[in-house]
């Protein structure tokens, strides 16, 4: 027996150093971490079992029988994140590159298999060349096996990718399925296809930065969630986000112990501008609504004009979609309804209430919005409240005009409660707007058309341009002093947190994609 365990010993120790140790200088060199490495940040310590360490590649083409190592570019395996069950793999740059073979892409299926059969998180952390060639369709049939594992678990567990190096052609697709994306600055890239074919067939001359970078993805294609400043940074950045998520579709987040005693936030009643038309920062309501430093903004830099992310309130998980007046605004366009979609329809897969903090005038108007399609885009956003039976409340700041007032998790498409502060301008369009079409004539005839102008444009205001005819209909539950917000928030949730809501039996609805 002595025998025979130093051999398995010895096969462990070969399994450990994956590509060998010149490899893996090399993956330092670049200012990467290996796929051991980022695994030990990520899991807590002494808690991570390997699974399938021993696994070894079976093509025997273009010499592939003389290369083999234990494992096969990609580390795979659970352990505990936080002290909760978590699942992972993490390719494996220093093993061919990390690219993806048939027994590569059957270690992850595996993974994602047992994850689903336990209801606990999947973290992918993402560095490689892509299919590996010497397999043909055989690495092709297990990008396939992949995609279809991602697409049977979303919105059953949470999926998060992160993305650590190289991920391009068909290996971009398995992230994108998933539910966040992170990125590495200055060392991870994706892309469908290279600067090298995209020079030879639009003859535009772009680097791997530019083209597919952590910058250009985070703010510019909006296909990476968070663009991270290093590896570690990275992996604090995914144990942060795991904590406000529920480990299953049928499980609530974990509730953090929290002992509040006076709710009232003053501060608030001050951020609405006098002005109507003066910008403020949304960020300032959400930071002094929700518990101390608690809020992780998603998508920071991508559709500025709206703002989503995860807090607490009351040690309770939240996901917030607020309209950002700083930014042309607070307008919907196609982004931004794209970006608050998506989140909307993951906090209501993973039971997370969700919080509305509206300021918008109305949809961008344009040329350019509407041959984009913002009327199938803007009815995603419409669609993915309308559809939510988490907890949804609204809080109405100031504008909410026209359609966009509908869209924006109105009581009309479902909403548990809706709270307007004062200062809130409820109305089909905004006051001059309205004044110019209702009094078009009788401004015409005066005797001078600007002040009569300025005359029906306050008693336009005066009439609708308040919470208070929504009020008296009930389309808003209650006017609230701006103070009284997380108090309100707080009692709500904890009113609403054993919400029943069942939609009309289906197979599944049919989103305007």
């Amino acid at each position: 027996m002595e025998q025979k365990i130093k051999l398995l010993e010895q096969k462990k120790s070969e399994a450990l150093v994956g590509g060998g140790e010149k490899r893996i200088e090399q993956q330092h060199k670049k200012g990467k971490l290996t796929a051991r490495e980022r695994i030990k940040l990520l899991m807590d310590e002494g808690t991570f079992e390997e699974i399938g360490q021993l696994v070894v590649h079976r093509s025997h083409d273009f010499g592939m029988e003389s290369q083999t190592f234990y494992g096969d570019g990609v580390v795979t395996g659970y352990g505990k994140i936080n002290g909760r069950l978590t699942y992972v793999y993490a390719q494996d740059f220093t093993v061919f590159g990390g690219s993806l073979s048939e027994t590569h892409a059957e270690k992850i299926c595996r993974i994602m298999d047992l994850a689903m059969q336990n209801g606990a998180p999947v973290v992918g952390l993402n560095d490689s060349g892509g299919a590996r060639i010497q397999e043909g369709v055989n690495s092709l049939g297990g990008y396939a096996d992949l995609f279809y594992k991602n697409t049977l678990a979303s919105g059953v567990i949470p999926q998060i990718s992160a993305i650590m190096g190289p991920c391009a052609g068909g290996a971009v697709y398995s992230p994108a399925i998933t539910d966040f994306i992170l990125m590495v600055e200055k060392t991870s890239y994706m892309f469908v296809t290279g600067p090298n074919v995209v020079k030879t067939v639009t003859h535009e001359d772009v680097s791997s930065e530019d083209l597919g970078g952590a910058i250009t993805h985070s703010s510019k294609s909006g296909v990476a969630h968070f663009a991270t400043t290093n590896g570690l940074d990275c992996i604090m950045k995914i144990k942060q986000l795991l904590s406000y998520m529920p480990q299953n579709c049928e499980e609530d987040a974990p509730v953090l112990a929290y002992n509040g005693n006076n709710e009232l936030r003053p501060n608030l009643n001050s951020i609405i501008p006098e002005n109507p038309n003066q910008p403020y920062d949304i960020r300032e309501v959400i930071t002094e609504t929700v518990d101390d430093n608690s809020f992780l903004e998603v998508h920071q830099n991508y559709a500025e004009n709206i703002v989503v992310g995860f807090a607490r309130i009351g040690g309770r998980s939240i996901g917030i979609v607020a309209n950002q007046p700083a930014i042309l605004a607070g307008v919907l366009d196609i982004e931004s309804s794209k970006k608050a979609a998506r989140f909307v329809r993951f906090c209501d897969c993973f039971n997370i209430p969700l919080i509305v903090f509206e300021d918008v005038p109305g949809f961008l108007p344009g040329t350019d919005q509407e041959w984009r399609g913002i009327i199938t885009n803007g009815a995603k956003l419409l669609y993915a409240f309308s559809e939510a039976t988490v907890p949804r409340i609204t809080i109405i700041t100031r504008k909410a005009y026209g359609g966009a007032y509908d869209v924006m998790n109105s009581k009309h498409i479902g909403a548990d409660m809706n709270f307007a502060w004062p200062s809130a301008e409820i109305a089909v369009m905004g006051a001059q707007g309205a004044a110019e079409i209702i009094f078009k004539k009788e401004i015409e005839e005066a005797a001078n058309p600007q002040d009569k102008l300025k005359e029906k444009i306050d008693e336009y205001t005066t009439t609708f341009a308040n919470p208070y005819r929504a009020a008296n209909r009930g389309f808003v539950d209650e006017v609230i002093k701006p103070e009284e917000t997380r108090i309100k928030i707080i009692r709500s949730l904890e009113m609403l947190k054993n919400k029943v809501a069942k939609l009309p039996r289906k197979k599944h609805g049919n989103i305007p994609l």
